[in-house]
């Protein structure tokens, strides 16, 4: 499966964006889907999971109440609203698929796919 990763930019802080993640080459709803991020200088880390029906979710503790992660399978796309945006959100995006994982597992290289990433900037 190819994922094309979309919808970032710059905001400020107290901002929303949405990211979307474009799935092609293979119907994502047997996949678990997942969005990472990455800050410069810093490792990739978990953000939000969603599992293939799209019933369950998990959140990273910074992002819980403020981030919304969604899917729909029908067209084979992912979403993640960021609401409340801080600085400390800054980093590039990712979304990421497993076919075999299960939903909470948030280690990025049990991940076998990826987006290209699209850049998320909050200014204060």
């Amino acid at each position: 499966v190819q994922l094309q990763a979309s919808g970032g930019g710059l905001v400020q802080a107290g901002g929303s964006l949405r990211l979307s993640c474009a799935a092609s080459g293979r119907t994502i709803g047997n996949y678990v889907m997942t969005w990472f991020r990455q800050a410069p200088g810093k490792e990739r880390e978990f953000v939000a999971g969603i599992s293939r029906g799209g019933v369950t979710t998990y959140y990273a503790d910074s992002v819980k109440g403020r981030f919304t992660i969604s899917r729909d399978n029908a067209k084979n796309t992912m979403n993640l609203q960021m609401n409340s945006l801080k600085p400390e959100d800054t980093a590039v995006y990712y979304c990421a698929a497993d076919r075999t994982l299960r939903v909470e597992v948030r280690e990025p290289n049990e991940y076998d796919y990826w987006g290209q990433g699209t850049l998320v900037t909050v200014s204060s």
